[in-house]
């Protein structure tokens, strides 16, 4: 306990600067700088200690910060200019590393630590923070979409797919916690952005091109890609390149978080050159993300309702992005080749005639009855009460949307009401069933 006395003691005095302007100041009286010290004599014998936690190093940077917003408010009121403001962030920044330090398997704190160093705009730190925490936790799948959203910010297409693909190398785990459906799922989210913005900046002229280029696959046909087309992922497990604990080829920085000044200045994504390279290539037709969602279907996580979560995805750029239609009928027909009987794989065949149709057109009706046609044929495809009873809580879910939207027709919302209350009914049914058989 004289130890931890001793470092508290020690991070203690190297506020004693700030302490005397606050006094000097007077923006904080002597009773409440005495406070002041008190309370951080407490967090810093605590976060000392052996038994610490990262909930108590959130707490200590949360009540520094407060301390430095009232710090702030006193300095506008008092009108006084200058006031050390960079101390708190570097005290913070310090409790930060001290506390990643201590407990480097918290994905918590550096998530914490990475949005701090963002908010402060200290691009080479976060860069650096990034880099050791990708490095400690590489089966984490979030840190991988941040940082991979972060080059897609930046305008670093490149980079981020970099990350992404490496996160994707590493996040292959079916455990229940973990995040590996996230980072696939976000990856082919960021090409079809990216396609996105390419279709509408270049309007006309991009949709000539992607005519030319399905004409083109057309002729050669679906399956066949030349050479320098498509994108592959690496299976291969023995690298022969790297040394045993290398970890250069683990984490590739993008070329806007290098020490180079020039690389730093954001690229034209939609250049000539990279328009006249896509005119031979099959990406506007998607290929990168329907190569995504084919490299999650070998992986361990994959299930049928990892499937759903890609079909939901590539629902949600309907009429963003030309290729969506094809990539959602893929999907459905490799849920439906390799989970036929799986509620998430009829879900999403009921919903798919929805899709695209607002429910005031006239055509809503007639897919509607198309999708409830293949509700009940799932539901009777259904084996077991707990099959039966998921798929009724799923299809609930879009027939709840519908029922609660405004202005709908008087007669489709006594339609949906009605089969929200068959599903209802069905789902309750097969569910005392079960408890009967049980007994």
């Amino acid at each position: 306990m004289a130890r931890v006395d001793e470092k508290a003691r020690y991070y203690l005095e190297r506020s004693v600067p700030q302490l005397r302007e606050f006094e000097s100041k007077e923006i904080f009286n002597k009773e409440e700088i005495r406070m002041l010290v008190q309370k951080r004599t407490e967090f810093e014998r605590i976060i000392l200690s052996p038994g610490s936690k990262p909930a108590d190093v959130l707490s200590y940077i949360a009540w520094d910060q407060q301390m430095d917003k009232l710090r702030a408010k006193r300095c506008t009121r008092l009108n006084i200019k200058q006031s050390s403001g960079h101390a708190s962030q570097g005290r913070i920044f310090q409790t930060f590393e001290r506390g990643v330090t201590k407990h480097p398997g918290s994905t918590l704190l550096w998530r914490r630590y990475l949005e701090f160093a963002a908010q402060a705009k200290a691009t080479k730190r976060w860069r650096g923070i990034m880099t050791r925490a990708l490095r400690l936790l590489p089966s984490d799948g979030e840190l991988w979409v941040i940082a991979g959203r972060k080059s897609v910010r930046d305008g670093d297409m490149e980079g981020a797919r970099s990350y992404f693909m490496r996160g994707c190398r590493f996040c292959t785990a079916s455990s229940a916690t973990s995040s590996s459906l996230l980072v696939w799922t976000e990856y082919a989210r960021v090409e079809l952005e990216w396609l996105q913005k390419f279709e509408a900046k270049g309007g006309k002229k991009n949709l000539e091109i992607t005519s030319l280029v399905a004409e083109s696959r057309k002729k050669k046909g679906d399956n066949v890609y030349e050479e320098g087309e498509g994108m592959a992922f690496d299976d291969d497990d023995d690298d022969d390149n790297d040394e045993e604990g290398d970890f250069s080829n683990a984490v590739m920085l993008p070329k806007h978080l290098t020490d180079d000044p020039a690389a730093q200045a954001k690229p034209e994504v939609f250049s000539d050159d990279a328009i006249a390279k896509l005119k031979a290539t099959p990406a506007l037709e998607g290929a990168i993300p329907r190569a995504i969602f084919d490299g999650a279907t070998q992986q361990q996580f994959f299930n049928a309702d990892a499937g759903e979560a890609f079909f939901d995805m590539f629902v949600s750029f309907q009429g963003k992005v030309t290729a969506q239609p094809a990539l959602v009928q893929h999907a459905i027909d490799v849920l439906s080749n390799k989970y036929a009987a799986e509620p998430a794989t009829w879900n999403c065949r009921v919903k798919q005639p929805l899709l695209g149709l607002d429910a005031d057109s006239a055509a809503f009706p007639r897919a509607l009855r198309a999708s409830l046609v293949q509700l009940w044929e799932g539901m009777e495809a259904m084996k077991t009460p707990t099959t039966t009873a998921r798929l009724a809580a799923k299809a609930t879910a879009w027939v709840d949307a519908l029922v609660s939207r405004q202005g709908l027709d008087a007669g489709l919302h006594a339609v949906l009401v009605d089969t929200r209350r068959k599903l209802q009914r069905a789902a309750g049914v097969k569910e005392e069933e079960e408890e009967d058989r049980d007994e």
